[in-house]
């Protein structure tokens, strides 16, 4: 039997991350004549070319992209497997990279990891606060908190606490322009767009099963929900967000929640991982840590906004 050429494939795995040859071998303490090898190496075993190299730039071919994550799965199985071997002598050290959504990562994330380090004093980590939806094996994330409805997908996920989203307004917009009392009226008014999402339709579930779709558009568009609070405030417009985002503004009766009794589909907030079984102790760590934290966290303060004064 021949066995696998792992040194390469770790090589290949370490060139994606870095995105260069050059990169890799300076994160792996070789020399960049090494890495070409290993990765001629393991073209010519694999009979097909990993990258496209030109004088400029370094792109994955197709079958690159197939193997990357694959790559990735291998590397990381060895780094966890040699780190719980050493960690069981001593308590865990080392980095842990977390991606987090902007507003959520500020007000929810920042806090809880600093309880954490606090607590592990060996353990690093770094946050990356984005919106985007981020490739968390191709970008070398070993915990990711997410938002959303998932598709199915190769990656690990636990779901941590439903989600729920208000429509929300000024008092003084919806004392100009009048409050809606069903979905399609938002047709007629200004309601901020998200762009992150794939298209600005807002769908909504009422009472007896009725369902209504309404395409969102106003006089702002932004890829953060928190960015539109100002010109919320500012009795500009209407716009849909969660609770962690307006939570404040609803209890100081800044903003009033209208249409209450039309809900956005379900979505929640999921702690993802990599596919690969075996994770370092400082993951697995950290991993607990973010979800006793956010059980239902989100759940929890959605208690307290449904206990607010609604627009009439």
């Amino acid at each position: 039997m021949q066995l696998p050429d792992f040194e390469a494939w770790a090589i290949f795995a370490c060139v994606v991350e870095q995105r260069s040859f050059s990169g890799a071998a300076q994160a792996l303490g070789i020399s960049k004549a090494t890495v070409s090898k290993a990765i001629s190496r393991l073209e010519a075993r694999l009979g097909t070319a990993l990258f496209h190299r030109t004088s400029r730039r370094l792109t994955l071919t197709d079958s690159g992209r197939s193997l990357a994550e694959h790559a990735q799965r291998i590397l990381a199985e060895g780094q966890a497997a040699e780190e719980t071997a050493l960690e069981s002598a001593r308590a865990p050290t080392g980095l842990v990279r977390v991606a987090a959504p902007m507003t959520f990562g500020i007000r929810h994330v920042a806090p809880a990891i600093a309880d954490f380090m606090a607590a592990h004093p060996g353990i690093e980590v770094e946050l990356a606060l984005s919106d985007s939806r981020v490739d968390i094996v191709a970008e070398g994330i070993d915990i990711a908190l997410r938002i959303a409805d998932l598709p199915d997908s190769s990656l690990r996920a636990r779901r941590l606490s439903a989600v729920t989203a208000h429509v929300v307004a000024s008092p003084a917009y919806l004392a100009r322009a009048g409050t809606p009392t069903h979905p399609a009226q938002l047709a007629e008014h200004a309601c901020f767009s998200y762009t992150n999402l794939p298209n600005a339709t807002w769908l909504f579930q009422g009472p007896g099963g009725e369902t209504a779709a309404v395409r969102a558009a106003g006089p702002l568009m932004t890829n953060n929900g928190e960015a539109m609070l100002p010109a919320l405030t500012a009795g500009l417009g209407i716009a849909r967000l969660p609770d962690f985002i307006v939570d404040r503004e609803l209890a100081s009766g800044a903003l009033v929640a209208i249409l209450p009794e039309w809900r956005a589909p379900p979505v929640a907030l999921h702690l993802l991982t990599p596919p690969s079984p075996r994770r370092p102790a400082r993951v697995e760590l950290l991993i607990d840590w973010l979800a006793e934290r956010f059980r239902n966290v989100c759940e929890r303060e959605g208690k307290h906004a449904d206990s607010r004064i609604t627009a009439p």
